[in-house]
């Protein structure tokens, strides 16, 4: 397998790193409460997670 011959720079390291970028959590809205939530996580209001009861909490007591 080939192997470098050269040092690469810094800057084109960095040239090559540009798209590698951290992007945003996906959030909706929960089907069962309507609050906000993570997508493919159970919700934190309600603790529902594809209409079943994942997390207990006070409202689903």
């Amino acid at each position: 397998m080939p192997n470098p011959k050269r040092r690469h720079s810094k800057s084109r390291r960095d040239k090559r790193r540009t798209h590698y970028k951290a992007t945003a959590a996906g959030f909706g809205k929960c089907p069962n409460c309507g609050s906000m939530k993570l997508h493919h996580a159970a919700c934190k209001s309600c603790g529902y997670y594809n209409g079943r009861v994942i997390i207990r909490t006070n409202e689903t007591v």
